[in-house]
């Protein structure tokens, strides 16, 4: 948690959503009152980027799902961060992790999707995971570093990337990561930052978590000092994702007491 950080939220839609659920979402999102020091982006199928950027408020950002490694040519089924850019949109999540398990993409393809991302200026949410076997058999900064090592040597300008770790153990799973196990993961991924980049990329780069982020725990994992927001699942179809993202934004009891007097009367 840090000031000098805005606190991001993404909530990705997947493959859940049509224009009806996209006009639901945007209405309640629209009559929502968001806090204004929270930077809000929801990840959209590309077939509706430019519908949902037409039906959703300015101050909320859309991002791409996916890109190819390329700006054009014979690959059918991809889109490019310049058709992204060119349907209105800003933001492009890369190495998410059903593409790292489902869909088998290995480092190497990550790396380099991401190396083209930052040539067109479009901005990045570089995800890392650890699986369940990961955490089992003790290998867990292994593979986090390696895919940070992979990600780092493709990153040219780090104010356009926002990294996004998520605990796949903890996804749907039943099983919910500790307030403590989120926040270690955090910092040591801060640390690698600051050992094999710079102090100031480790400063400045927000990094998420994601792992059934809820409105019910939001508020108690906003509060930790290396997480800069969320990266949202099923919840970002829901009216929940307001709560997500104003998690930060004090609620009307703290404030209460905030404006109480010692000697109970309000001020």
């Amino acid at each position: 948690m840090s000031g000098q950080r805005k606190f991001f939220v993404i909530g990705n839609w997947k493959m859940n959503v049509d224009k009806a659920r996209i006009d639901h979402i945007a209405k309640f999102m629209s009559a929502a009152s968001l806090d204004p020091n929270t930077e809000a982006v929801v990840g959209c199928p590309s077939c509706y980027l430019s519908y949902a950027r037409q039906r959703l408020p300015d101050e909320i950002a859309v991002a791409a799902q996916n890109c190819y490694k390329v700006a054009h040519g014979n690959f059918s089924g991809e889109i490019s961060p310049a058709m992204i850019l060119d349907s209105g949109c800003e933001w492009v999540i890369l190495g998410h992790p059903e593409r790292r398990t489902i869909f088998k993409e290995p480092d190497q393809l990550i790396a380099e999707k991401v190396a083209h991302a930052q040539q067109t200026g479009i901005k990045i949410i570089a995800c890392l995971c650890e699986t369940s076997e990961d955490r089992e058999e003790g290998r867990t900064d292994d593979v986090l570093f390696g895919q940070m090592k992979s990600l780092a040597a493709s990153i040219s300008d780090w104010s356009r990337v926002v990294i996004a770790f998520e605990a796949l153990w903890a996804s749907n799973t039943g099983v919910l990561a500790t307030a403590a196990q989120v926040q270690e993961a955090l910092a040591k991924l801060r640390h690698w930052l600051r050992a094999n980049v710079s102090d100031k990329v480790a400063n400045s780069t927000r990094i998420l978590y994601a792992g059934s982020v809820s409105s019910s725990n939001c508020r108690e994992l906003a509060q930790l000092e290396d997480l800069d927001g969320f990266l949202v699942g099923s919840a970002a179809l829901r009216p929940d994702i307001v709560d997500i993202i104003n998690a930060r934004r004090p609620d009307v009891s703290s404030l209460i007491a905030h404006f109480d007097r010692p000697d109970g009367r309000r001020a």
